[in-house]
């Protein structure tokens, strides 16, 4: 099975990042090659420019892709279906336009020209709401078209805004939210394979923002304690082997949100646990 990734650029290693973390280790590393074989020998990772990977899965020389949705729904491939939000690399699609010109709205730009990297999603967002500017495509410096009288405004992918800001660029309208995803062909979707890397990328994703803490408990004091942890399905409850009598105390072990543990920690010792133990998570399986 092949899994094609970003090959460069800010994607690149927040991929090849998780892929590691998902046990997907890759050998003799990611750097200057086409392809790298896996841990598991069933698993290759194909190297490709962004923009390329859903046409890669969607051709048959990739089983599974990882890009921006925006890439996805530029490339308009219909045999291909989204398997996990990955919740990285987030950005917006948006329309802008001059700050100090007429453009103000959607409706500004009947019969005005918008110049963009993504013609299919800029078509398909104007389809949407009944307006037809003139759609010119560019491959860079999108920003600056309007300052050069190329374009009345343009559709490109914004971050945090500091670009737009710095051309002189106000947002008329967002266009599409986009975010890395895993996504596969439609083919190939009910092999075994498949299904186990999906569930070890959602693994990860899973793990993050979450601590596990482990704690003894008196017995007596137990539902104090249960009361004042938010666990995923609560808390797990065990004997203690070394216990003399094998009631007193028990070990209790929960998963909570990062955010929660300063103060789960203070609420549990007054309850009663002691010896407090708190560890990251690589990988969570639901």
């Amino acid at each position: 099975m092949r899994i094609a990734v970003p090959n460069k650029g800010r994607l690149h290693e927040p991929t090849i990042d998780l892929l590691e973390r998902a046990g997907l280790h890759l050998e003799n590393g990611a750097d200057r090659k086409l392809y790298a074989d896996t841990v598991d020998p069933d698993v290759t990772v194909l190297f490709a420019r962004a923009a390329d990977i859903p046409e890669y899965v969607s051709d048959g020389a990739a089983d599974l892709g990882i890009t921006g949705f925006d890439q996805v729904q530029e490339a308009r491939v219909d045999n291909v279906s989204e398997l996990l939000d990955l919740e990285f690399g987030r950005c917006r699609l948006v329309l802008a336009a001059p700050e100090d010109g007429d453009i103000d709205s959607v409706e500004d730009l009947a019969g005005k020209t918008v110049a963009t990297e993504f013609p299919n999603i800029t078509e398909d967002f104007f389809a949407d709401t009944g307006v037809e500017p003139d759609i010119v495509e560019v491959s860079g410096a999108t920003e600056l078209t309007p300052h050069v009288e190329m374009a009345d405004a343009i559709v490109d992918i914004t971050s945090t805004g500091t670009t737009l800001k710095m051309n002189r660029l106000a947002v008329v309208d967002e266009v599409l939210s986009s975010s890395v995803r895993l996504f596969g062909r439609d083919d190939v979707l009910d092999e075994p394979k498949i299904g186990e890397v999906r569930t070890a990328l959602s693994s990860v994703k899973q793990a993050e923002g979450k601590r596990y803490l482990m704690m003894n408990v008196p017995r007596d004091r137990l539902e104090d304690v249960r009361d004042v942890i938010p666990g995923l399905g609560g808390p797990t409850i065990m004997d203690i082997a070394d216990e003399d009598d094998g009631e007193s105390t028990v070990a209790v072990h929960a998963v909570v949100d990062e955010r929660n543990v300063f103060e789960t920690i203070t609420e549990v010792k007054s309850a009663g646990a002691s010896d407090i133990l708190v560890t990251e998570i690589e990988r969570l399986v639901e």
